[in-house]
């Protein structure tokens, strides 16, 4: 069976690393490729699905809402999120859409011993990964989300995806990263050029030792807002246990088998550490 990760561009995606690791350490024979699909070949690759082509997808930039529209039905998370980053054919030329990545975010705290019932998280970032993640934190008993973002109409739209957020400007950033007990990066910043730059999404003095502090960002793994965190005492979380749990989800969705998050991690870790040498 073959699934593949679609979307442009998906060459250094970690995707196949990962879930091929997951279906040799099961004896599946399974197999993960990358295809490229420009913006606007959703519909063609969902129908690729259909025909049998392929067993499912993992989906990518800029494709999740074009594969959303493009799909015969949709679970609750993609249903209010209207995007999706994974598709499973269920045979007769039935495509589902489902959205995994803001469980995989929850359950990369929960992997880590970390509490969300009751808890007040502060997002900085209202993008798709954001939507996802305030989506799956709103069905939390007593979870109390806020969010940040330099426009505060894209703050106020993720929200809506929760009973429980409210958005936050800016201007109220200090005040509410100081009633938070989890802060989450959901922005780019901390990737690319801003390694060296050692560039944070907030002011680091508004880091306590009792915070936990995630980031999204997972190449480097160790991004300057989570070694300030550290030097400040706080617990820490890194982006790629979330992206290590999305993935997880995505081959139960496949297979029906549940993978062990470490065999994914340690090969996406390894593939990173080739990538830095």
């Amino acid at each position: 069976m073959r699934v593949a990760i679609v979307g442009d561009p998906v060459e250094h995606s970690l995707s196949p690393v990962m879930q091929n690791a997951a279906f040799a350490s099961a004896g599946l024979k399974w197999e993960m490729i990358r295809v490229r699909v420009p913006a606007g070949g959703g519909a063609d690759v969902i129908n690729r699905v259909r025909a049998g082509e392929f067993a499912g997808l993992a989906v990518t930039m800029p494709l999740k809402e074009e594969a959303a529209r493009s799909v015969d039905d949709l679970d609750a998370a993609s249903t209010r999120q209207r995007s999706v980053n994974t598709v499973v054919g269920i045979g007769s030329g039935h495509a589902r859409g489902l959205s995994t990545d803001g469980a995989g975010f929850v359950n990369s705290l929960y992997a880590q011993d970390i509490a969300l019932t009751g808890a007040r998280v502060h997002l900085l970032g209202a993008g798709g990964a954001a939507r996802s993640i305030v989506a799956a934190l709103g069905a939390i008993d007593g979870c109390e989300v806020t969010i940040s973002n330099r426009t505060h109409s894209a703050a106020e739209a993720a929200a809506e995806l929760s009973g429980s957020a409210q958005a936050v400007v800016a201007d109220n950033l200090p005040d509410a990263v100081a009633a938070a007990d989890i802060i989450v990066n959901t922005t780019s910043v901390g990737m690319g050029s801003d390694v060296d730059a050692g560039l944070v999404p907030l002011p680091v003095e508004l880091i306590a030792s009792d915070h936990v502090v995630a980031d999204i960002v997972y190449h480097p793994l160790t991004t300057a807002l989570l070694s300030s965190a550290a030097i400040r005492g706080a617990q820490t979380v890194d982006g790629l246990g979330m992206l290590v749990h999305q993935a997880v989800l995505q081959c139960e969705a496949w297979t029906g088998f549940t993978p062990d998050p470490v065999v994914m991690r340690s090969a996406a870790e390894a593939e990173l550490g080739q990538r830095s040498g």
